[in-house]
């Protein structure tokens, strides 16, 4: 049998024309919804996700593109924008009936999560975004050879052919790269675990790449706009990081601050899947910030 959460049930949920996402939802009381990241499935939440279902209901869905979801095809280059994939978890949550929910993302996830509490502060009652930097940001805090150790983010942003076929003639050792380096402890991804992420990345190599793509282009024009603006997250947030900024010269705490006047900032000691190498303190700090 495939790795699953136990006990969640597994839906298809119509969230746009043509776009259905796979879906695992578990436990009962107030929603909050759980964003995976890169190169991960809604998998990566089955712990944190256990311990919330004994007082939530928790939806983890596999983002556009990613998992068992749906993989439309590019067309003109805002598929993949985070305010399209923002709007498709907004249309889930209200698909399953809940028109407010708090919401928790990781890496790809915690971008998506970012903006939908930008574009819908109506819906989003709680914000945690683990592991990023919002999309603008992160362009420019990279540079020198420091940026290196995000090599990714520029093959991806090149235009569509090249890194798609260079991704796609070696799947399996172009992922399990980023599970292997970015995890201080291999036993947190297991080998079914593993197999199963490296499983569904080699089958989305076009939509992940999209996905990417899209944040070295309409992603940044969203995030200026909004930075233009004075928008700001109005909810609780939570981000817990590993500390990147003393690796590469930035205050990660002080960036979120301008997004989220409500922001409680820490850094973490566990690897970038934080959530799986430490579920209990991720679940705790979760719960915390539910609790505000």
């Amino acid at each position: 049998m495939p790795p699953a959460i136990p006990g969640f049930a597994h839906h298809r949920v119509p969230v746009a024309d043509g776009v259905r996402l796979h879906t695992a939802v578990g436990g009962s009381g107030p929603p909050v919804v759980l964003l995976h990241g890169f190169p991960q499935t809604h998998l990566m939440w089955r712990h944190v996700a256990a311990d919330l279902a004994v007082d939530h209901t928790v939806i983890c869905p596999d983002l556009r593109g990613y998992g068992a979801s749906d993989k439309p095809a590019e067309t003109d280059g805002s598929g993949y924008a985070k305010r399209t994939m923002a709007a498709d978890i907004v249309a889930l949550a209200h698909a399953l009936g809940h028109e407010r929910f708090a919401l928790a993302g990781h890496d790809r996830g915690a971008l998506v999560a970012f903006r939908a509490a930008l574009d819908h502060p109506g819906a989003v009652s709680h914000l945690a975004c683990l592991d990023v930097l919002p999309t603008l940001d992160m362009w420019e805090v990279m540079h020198g050879v420091t940026a290196a150790v995000g090599f990714h983010l520029y093959l991806m942003a090149q235009p569509p052919g090249l890194p798609e076929r260079m991704i796609g003639a070696a799947p399996d050792d172009f992922f399990g790269h980023f599970l292997d380096v970015w995890t201080n402890d291999r036993r947190a991804v297991p080998d079914d675990v593993r197999a199963a992420y490296l499983r569904a990345c080699r089958e989305a190599v076009p939509s992940i790449v999209a996905d990417y793509r899209a944040s070295a282009g309409i992603d940044i024009e969203h995030d200026r706009a909004d930075r233009e603006a004075g928008s700001t997250l109005r909810m609780p947030v939570t981000v817990l990081q590993q500390d990147w900024g003393a690796a590469l010269g930035f205050d990660a705490a002080g960036l979120w601050r301008v997004w989220a006047p409500d922001v409680r900032h820490a850094t973490v000691t566990c690897g970038h899947f934080m959530a799986e190498e430490a579920p209990d303190d991720i679940a705790k700090a979760l719960r915390e910030l539910l609790a505000r």
